[in-house]
């Protein structure tokens, strides 16, 4: 079965024209794998029971934990590399008081093994016939959308912002920043609860709209 995918255009061409935009293919999952389902495939592949497999997915994984938490890299040999990545809990600068404090675990990171993608083989993919993903929208027409929003309620959640433009993550935060440099759009809140406020009109009969917004996106 084929690879399914979207084509996207890279964040640094919406200003570009149509015919120069480049477009990078994003994968369209093809649904998930349970534990259960790949433990019954493992153990179809080797002399270990069910029960078996179990307890060295656990033990594996126990294991992982303990060994990234102390900021090694962990290697599983046909499958590939694991690390700790950081984050902060907030901007942090030179004099920040207790940085230490501020910082946090922001994922793993994996880097697969050449024999993982040996197995997975070349892949046969097929661009998806409609792309679903962020509408073409222009500036004047976002902006009308947000008025017809604006006009019936106070509060805007980002999520709202995607459905109600039609767009992805990042296209809409794109967006956001764009509205925020006209002077439009205000960010309020704190860090971990960031805040956009609707500032000026935007279309004639609409003004003094606070639009409150966790963006998140930091």
């Amino acid at each position: 079965m084929a690879i399914l995918f979207d084509w996207y255009e890279n964040p640094d061409s919406y200003d570009k024209s149509p015919e120069d935009k480049i477009l990078h293919p994003r994968l369209r999952l093809n649904g998930s794998r349970s534990t259960d389902e790949l433990r019954r495939d493992i153990q179809a592949r080797c002399s270990l029971t069910e029960t078996d497999v179990t307890a060295v997915l656990d033990a594996v994984s126990h294991v992982m934990g303990r060994e990234l938490a102390e900021g090694r890299q962990v290697h599983l040999d046909g499958i590939g590399y694991f690390r700790v990545s950081l984050t902060t809990t907030e901007p942090v600068v030179a004099a920040t008081k207790r940085k230490l404090t501020k910082v946090k675990m922001a994922g793993v990171k994996f880097r697969a093994d050449q024999k993982l993608k040996n197995e997975i083989g070349t892949i046969k993919a097929k661009a998806l016939k409609a792309n679903e993903h962020s509408a073409k929208l222009t500036d004047k027409e976002i902006d009308r959308r947000l008025t017809n929003y604006f006009a019936a309620r106070l509060f805007m959640t980002r999520n709202d912002f995607q459905s109600v433009c039609g767009m992805m993550r990042t296209t809409a935060m794109r967006h956001i920043r764009r509205l925020r440099t006209e002077g439009k759009l205000k960010n309020e809140g704190t860090y971990s609860s960031r805040f956009m406020c609707l500032l000026l009109d935007i279309m004639v009969g609409v003004s003094d709209l606070c639009a409150l917004s966790e963006i998140g996106f930091w």
